[in-house]
């Protein structure tokens, strides 16, 4: 039964990747591949729960009414097993849908429009050196995707030339994830090691950051030679100009809300002890008590406004939520059946334990699908070790190792040697017609020179300082 639900899950898996050909959402063969696997499994858990699980089955089994063994397996798996997991996604899931709706309402109310207005400059390469600026730390309190299409929407209001901004939505790529992977709500990855514990928010900022850093500014001097001149002004167009329902005063406070509120989580979980999903829903509650209050003070506003939250939750990507819950308990299945251990238990074999090395594959191949299952193997593969191990080779796999740190940055910046590489990948070429084969000849060789080199900093930060 090994084999069969690992083939299935490497069907599901390219299905996923190949979403676009197929036209299949991704979504929905996440969701089928994790409840088949499921069922797969406690069809026969009988098996698998005595053999990773003796001790606890035993004392289950004493305390439990009595049953075949399979019903007594099925009992513990549901009990302890189905609904541990199921708590761990959906701290995931939560953080997101909280971050989600945040992001939506301060872009929806007019709070990025501070973006655009510090962006203006006449050189193209002043303009591409901002935008990247921007990009890279405004990914770091956001997410890549959301920061991508805001800047892509602002980067729409300077630059006219189709080629010119092909260059510029590039370089929004690049930046976007690589500031998403030194910070531990930048991207979907770092989330998910900074939840579970792998990776701590000092941690991977002190020494993720200079490699982050590096690997968009290497290919910025590269590309900027392509960029010469200076920019046409773009003739303002009021019939494109959105209306906002609060005034500029009250934009800033949704801004500074939002975006601190998310900056500020981290400290929360610090100084709480609570998980961050607990913290984001704070900011929520927060951010939706303002904004209606500023709501409670235009009786002229219709009460359907469709800036209100409650509005807006509609436009939650609710579909890479779902994709997150079916790939995330899928994953969940192959630890269960200790297929993502004995695969780890061979990578470390085949590698002589280098975890630059593992972390460095795992980054190119996150290129080419998607980096969420990958780390999430990667979790299910290895353990956290005890911060007091002697023994070199597991001292890579403590919190804020050298595994866990490099896989933050790998998976996250090895999204964007490909621009289907990433979420934000795949939306600017869809936003910007930017072609595969384009991308391939022109960006992918300067993403995999800021790769390489992001990591060639982060082992010399190791030897000279941590």
């Amino acid at each position: 039964m090994t084999a069969v639900i690992v083939l299935l899950f490497v069907a599901g898996y390219a299905c996923i990747a190949l979403e676009h050909g197929l036209k299949v959402n991704k979504a929905a063969v996440a969701l089928v591949m994790s409840v088949v696997c499921w069922v797969l499994y406690m069809s026969f858990c009988d098996v698998y729960v005595p053999r990773f699980y003796a001790d606890e089955f035993a004392a289950f089994s004493a305390s439990a009414a009595e049953g075949s063994l399979l019903d007594r397996a099925r009992a513990f798996a549901n009990e302890h097993l189905l609904l541990r997991h199921l708590g761990d996604t959906c701290e995931i899931i939560f953080f997101l849908m909280g971050a989600m709706t945040i992001v939506e309402t301060v872009d929806a109310n007019g709070g990025f429009n501070f973006v655009r207005d510090r962006l203006g400059a006449r050189s193209k390469r002043a303009l591409l050196w901002r935008i990247v600026i921007m990009t890279f730390f405004l990914s770091a309190l956001l997410d890549n995707l959301t920061t991508s299409i805001v800047m892509i929407m602002v980067l729409r209001k300077l630059v006219t030339d189709h080629k010119d901004r092909m260059v510029y939505a590039a370089m929004i790529i690049l930046a976007a994830n690589s500031g998403g992977a030194f910070s531990p709500i930048g991207d979907v990855t770092t989330i998910m090691l900074w939840i579970k514990g792998n990776v701590s928010t000092l941690g991977v900022i002190a020494e993720v950051f200079l490699p982050s850093v590096i690997s968009v500014i290497v290919p910025l001097l590269l590309i900027q030679g392509q960029l010469k001149g200076e920019l046409r002004p773009v003739a303002d167009d009021p019939s494109a100009c959105p209306s906002y329902d609060f005034s500029a005063k009250e934009r800033q406070w949704v801004f500074w809300l939002g975006v601190g509120g998310l900056v500020m989580v981290p400290v929360f979980r610090t100084l709480t002890g609570l998980p961050p999903f607990m913290g984001i829903l704070l900011v929520l509650g927060i951010l939706w008590l303002t904004t209606e209050f500023f709501y409670a003070r235009k009786p002229n506003v219709e009460g359907s406004c469709m800036q209100r939250m409650g509005n807006l939750l509609c436009r939650i990507d609710l579909a890479t939520l779902l994709f997150f819950l079916g790939i995330l308990m899928t994953v969940a299945v192959l630890s269960e059946i200790g297929v993502l251990s004995e695969f780890g238990r061979w990578l470390e074999e085949a590698s002589d334990n280098n975890a630059y090395l593992v972390t460095g594959i795992i980054g190119i191949v996150s290129s080419i699908v998607d980096n969420v299952p990958l780390v999430a193997g990667c979790m299910g593969m290895y353990e956290i070790a005890p911060a007091t191990v002697t023994d070199p080779a597991l001292l890579n796999f403590v919190q804020d190792g050298t595994f866990w740190q490099l896989l933050a940055y790998c998976a996250g910046v090895g999204g964007s040697i490909l621009i289907i590489g990433s979420a934000a990948g795949v939306v600017v070429m869809g936003l910007e017609k930017i072609t595969f084969g384009w991308y391939l000849r022109r960006i992918s060789w300067l993403a995999l020179a800021g790769y390489l080199a992001g990591i060639a900093v982060y082992w010399l930060e190791k030897q000279l300082f941590f």
